[in-house]
């Protein structure tokens, strides 16, 4: 049995791509691979992460919970 994992806007980078397989590649995606070598990811959340590169965090969201409806 696997753990619902919810993600939202106030979701941490770092905590997602940690729990959820496949986001690291959604992150890279939206946000580039910057963030894997900024010591951010551990406090930032997606609406900041969005906000910082100018795309919609419901975008990203919606993307990483589509990774978690095909793991369940």
């Amino acid at each position: 049995m696997t753990t619902k994992v919810e993600i939202t806007k106030e979701s941490v980078i770092g905590d997602v791509i940690k729990t959820v397989p496949g986001a690291e590649d959604v992150i890279r995606k939206y946000f580039g691979t910057g963030c894997f070598t900024c010591p951010g990811i551990n406090m930032e959340s997606i609406s900041f992460g969005a906000a910082m590169h100018n795309v919609d965090p419901e975008k990203v969201i919606s993307e990483i919970k589509e990774l978690i409806e095909k793991e369940s």
